[in-house]
């Protein structure tokens, strides 16, 4: 299991920062230490957090625990999986909508999605924060996403 960007602070430094930058608020509660936010991102964060990278047919390069739960997946399937899949073929042309406006845009919040799990149950995603990951050299890395709500269909 190659669980690179897991625990890796520099990742979570990314999340976190652009999250801030981008959105305007902190992912994360102030009370997490620095030291230990990746960690307690990946393991412990009571809210799920997903991420892709550029290519052309984006990769899912990191979900923490909650996000791996929800989506029934280990850490390397997901990382596997072409972000697309996270979304029943329907659906797809809603979340590349989003996904574009959030590309030029820099954020959404507020959506709600229709997400099926490596079993094939079908849940809504609620009040989801998409956002650019830029990194603090202006560079964009890719798209994260964020919510604490989620419910069977």
């Amino acid at each position: 299991m190659t669980m690179s960007l897991a625990l890796d602070p520099n990742f979570c430094d990314l999340l976190t920062d652009s999250h801030l930058r981008v959105v305007g608020a902190p992912l994360l509660d102030p009370e997490v230490l620095q030291a230990d936010a990746a960690r307690w991102l990946y393991e412990d964060a009571p809210f799920c957090v997903v991420a892709h990278n550029t290519d052309a047919d984006p990769r899912f390069v990191y979900a923490n625990r909650a996000a791996l739960q929800c989506f029934e997946y280990t850490w390397d399937e997901m990382t596997a999986l072409r972000s697309r899949l996270s979304a029943e073929h329907p659906n797809r042309n809603e979340r590349d909508v989003l996904l574009e406006s959030v590309r030029t845009k820099g954020y959404a919040s507020g959506y709600r999605g229709l997400r099926i799990a490596r079993s094939g149950r079908r849940f809504w995603i609620e009040d989801v924060t998409v956002w650019n990951l830029i990194n603090r050299e202006g560079i964009y890395c890719g798209q994260a996403a964020t919510y604490r709500q989620w419910q069977d269909v």
